[in-house]
């Protein structure tokens, strides 16, 4: 049976006479990373803010580890770490020294977990350098550094990657991946790069106007999804063809998309050929989170 650390049932947030969140519900397993997105006022942000005691909801249930966060409250939040926006850290103090003065709030966290947690976010060359001096993915580090002083189970990340470089965002996804993998954590990460969650989460759940309306593994929600594109002349004459053989869908004025059908595919192109269309280009169009999100949020853009 998969451990579950975080557990959401039936949440509800009520502002006014406005219902933000609409009873949603969802769980996070041991050491899988788990996407949450949403277009802007989804209500992500609102939901995470209640995941992470800022804000109580109206009504619902959050259990971390199995305590529930209304009744339990320090003992749930003992097993969670997280970041929401930016990491909160005092520039003119070292790396260090700023994990001793987070460390000083926690029971039972001494020195020995602080070394711990600087090789775990591989800080240790720079620990003791001014944290001004550091680049923007070292504070991200530092930031994560000091939301795992407490050992916790559950590790909520809002925009890891937001501001960071190529190069940085690719060494931001690898250490998450690391933590979930090797440190058995379970993270949740909101971002706005939908390319970023493809490679990086086991599932996501997609939220929008308050109500979650898929929640699956990356795999699952792309399988049958790759496409073909067609660059063909006379357009429509190739239209004709393939829509008696195909669903077939108008991309731009000459390019037409298909599904991919590996057994029909070279016999649809010997059709279009034989019947005097060119056949100018064709492309195997893998599958991207980003084109399922836009169609099940109406075209919403993501926070």
């Amino acid at each position: 049976m998969e451990n579950i650390t975080l557990s959401v049932n039936n949440l509800k947030k009520v502002i006014g006479k406005k219902e933000i969140i609409k009873g949603i519900t969802f769980e996070l397993k041991e050491g899988e990373v788990f996407g949450f997105l949403g277009p802007n006022g989804a209500g992500k942000t609102t939901t995470i803010r209640m995941l992470v005691g800022l804000i109580k909801p109206t009504s619902g249930m959050i259990k971390i580890c199995g305590y529930n966060i209304q009744t339990h409250f320090h003992n749930a939040l003992k097993n969670l770490g997280c970041i929401v926006e930016n990491p909160e850290l005092y520039p003119y103090l070292s790396g260090w020294n700023n994990l001793l003065h987070f460390a000083r709030m926690l029971d039972g966290v001494g020195e020995d977990r602080i070394k711990e947690v600087t090789e775990l976010v591989r800080l240790s060359e720079r620990i003791h350098d001014k944290v001004k001096t550091y680049s923007l993915g070292m504070r991200q580090r530092l930031g994560i550094a000091q939301a795992l002083l407490g050992s916790p189970r559950v590790l909520i990340l809002d925009e890891p990657t937001n501001g960071l470089d190529p190069a940085g965002i690719r060494e931001m996804r690898q250490f998450i991946r690391f933590l979930a993998e090797k440190e058995g954590l379970s993270v949740l990460v909101s971002s706005h790069l939908l390319s970023e969650i493809q490679l990086l989460c086991d599932r996501v759940a997609i939220i929008t106007k308050g109500t979650i309306i898929k929640t699956d593994t990356v795999q699952h929600l792309l399988s049958n999804r790759e496409r073909v594109e067609w660059h063909l002349h006379p357009f429509n004459n190739g239209k004709q063809i393939l829509e008696k053989l195909t669903k077939v869908e108008v991309k731009t004025d000459g390019i037409l998309l298909t599904e991919f059908d590996e057994t029909n595919i070279a016999d649809w192109n010997k059709q279009l050929v034989d019947a005097g269309v060119q056949v100018t280009e064709m492309n195997r169009k893998l599958p991207v989170l980003e084109d399922l999100f836009l169609e099940l949020t109406g075209g919403a853009k993501i926070d």
